[in-house]
């Protein structure tokens, strides 16, 4: 079978990845060809464009590159249609991966949703959209089967792909040595993969350094920009740069600040206490608070449906707030509790196997 794949993000290209993995399990004579990144060139097949190229955030970020935005929908149809793939299989990133999955259906190519787009976020009323583009839709959060079928679709839940890439790592024994991380105790960084939300929250997440001295201060950085790009940021401040080392990192860590997003179910997975942090630009905030229909923006929260993790939200995302929040969580009730509510959590997520029943369920259908 010919398969064709699009992540525009470091997420869905990891989950791009596992998927690969388990339908090549599936089929034998699986061909690839794919917008993603790093982890799915790894499993073979054909990068077309990486995601580096592609992933902007927020409403006025995207108006400010709509032109190489729909340079890259043009780049991604006309090949499709020249590869002419048995199946096509679109994983998250929605504002794109829709427009590619109405051109796919309207020229006969059968249409995988993987990991469904937020539609019970805001604008609810895509999931129309949806049940006239998509032939199937994999979901990875559990409530997302219920909203589906209030709109009259059903969908098959898989479980989550985060558990099927954590059962496979392996610690490293030596990272610690091998990285100069000292015996201290560590606050790992992660600011994101996106350009502009490394640019708004690595500054707050860096004026932690000299609060907190007796502590060892680490950056999961993103393997799409170089060490002089991080630099800038860093200038003299004690602080390791970490490149494709984000599960060993949260494996010592002993607390986290975290842009939202699916870095924030990683850490909460690895039981590393966290608070969460996001700053978008003024006017894409304006619109989503107008918008967005949820209590919570961090799948910790959203999945359990209260809050675990403290979010702060722009105006919040503030080197005060953030020092506040991080005190609570170093030691005493507030770390405790949180590593409490992890439990629930890691009950809601049940067991690993996401890809491979995704991939399961893709072989069954084209046959």
């Amino acid at each position: 079978m010919k398969y064709y794949l699009v992540a525009g993000e470091a997420s869905g290209d990891l989950h791009g990845a596992n998927l690969m993995k388990a339908l090549k399990a599936e089929d034998s004579e699986t061909v690839f060809r794919y917008f993603g990144g790093d982890k799915m060139q790894a499993e073979g097949g054909e990068l077309v464009k990486h995601y580096a190229d592609m992933a902007f955030m927020g409403f006025t970020e995207v108006v400010l590159n709509l032109r190489t935005i729909f340079k890259n929908l043009k780049a991604c149809k006309e090949d499709i249609l020249n590869w002419k793939p048995d199946v096509l299989i679109l994983i998250d990133f929605p504002g794109f991966n829709l427009k590619i999955a109405a051109f796919a259906k309207a020229n006969g190519i059968k249409v995988c949703y993987y990991i469904s787009p937020k539609v019970w976020a805001w604008n609810q009323k895509r999931v129309l959209k949806i049940k006239k583009v998509v032939d199937h839709m994999f979901c990875i959060l559990p409530f997302e089967v219920d909203f589906y079928r209030e709109w009259g679709m059903e969908v098959d839940y898989v479980g989550n792909p985060l558990l099927d890439e954590i059962a496979q790592f392996y610690p490293d024994a030596d990272f610690r040595t091998n990285n100069n991380l000292g015996s201290q105790k560590i606050i790992a960084l992660l600011p994101g993969s996106r350009k502009q939300e490394i640019e708004r929250l690595l500054p707050v997440m860096l004026s932690m350094t000299d609060n907190y001295p007796d502590y060892i201060f680490a950056i999961a950085a993103a393997p799409t920009f170089s060490e002089s790009y991080y630099h800038q940021f860093t200038g003299t401040k004690k602080v390791h740069l970490l490149f494709n080392n984000t599960y060993n990192l949260l494996n010592v860590a002993h607390a986290a600040i975290v842009a939202s997003g699916t870095a924030t179910l990683e850490t909460a997975l690895f039981k590393v206490p966290q608070v969460v942090v996001y700053k978008g630009g003024a006017i894409s905030i304006a619109i989503a608070r107008m918008l967005v229909k949820i209590k919570f923006i961090s799948l910790v929260n959203l999945i359990v449906n209260k809050k675990i993790v403290t979010e702060l939200i722009q105006e919040d995302c503030n080197p005060e707030q953030v020092n506040l929040e991080l005190q609570i969580i170093l030691d005493g009730e507030g770390r405790t509790e949180m590593l409490n509510n992890y439990n629930e959590l890691l009950g809601l997520m049940g067991k690993p196997g996401a890809s491979a029943k995704t991939a399961g369920l893709i072989a069954g259908y084209l046959k």
